[in-house]
């Protein structure tokens, strides 16, 4: 009671009463001294501001105490975990994998070749709509002014000649036998 109306005395006696158990408890968690000191000091801390809150009803001013220290630590076990993981990850991000650059351009190749022959078999019109809109970067309503045709007009040249495409481009699927 005297701890929870401010009582600085009686918060010293309590601390020596309690701290090497609070400690205890602590270190149990976190394993690592130098952070049980730390998380130590916390817990007291938050005793000497929250002591006016402790209702003695509820239980005792030491199971009180001890869960107060109790969580702390395993907060501090969490917020040094997503540490942890924050920089792993960190690290792997900015890790490259190694590639070999010449498998990367003859694909790319390889890939500019499958767009080139299958725009050779889409219509003229198609293929000048959808080079305008995708090669030139303009949109529908520029394709359809450049080419002098309506607006819906442009569009569905557009659209029938990807759909084309997306069919020539898929890799055929089959049933298995």
């Amino acid at each position: 009671m005297a701890v929870g109306a401010g009582d600085a005395a009686a918060f010293a006696a309590m601390y020596e009463a309690t701290g090497s158990r609070v400690h205890a408890r602590v270190l149990g968690v976190l394993g690592d001294s130098h952070q049980a000191q730390e998380v130590t000091q916390e817990v007291f801390l938050v005793v000497w501001q929250t002591a006016g809150r402790f209702d003695p009803l509820r239980g005792s001013g030491l199971s009180w105490l001890l869960t107060i220290a109790h969580r702390k630590a395993v907060d501090r076990v969490r917020h040094s975990e997503s540490w942890r993981r924050r920089d792993t990850t960190a690290a792997q991000l900015g890790r490259r994998a190694p590639y070999d650059q010449t498998i990367e351009s003859a694909i790319a190749s390889l890939d500019a070749q499958t767009v080139r022959t299958a725009l050779g078999t889409l219509t003229p019109r198609q293929r000048q709509a959808i080079e305008l809109a995708y090669f030139g970067g303009y949109t529908h309503t520029e394709v359809s002014s450049l080419l002098q045709v309506p607006l819906g007009t442009a569009k569905g040249r557009i659209r029938d000649g990807l759909l084309r495409l997306r069919d020539l481009m898929s890799p055929v699927v089959t049933e298995p036998a």
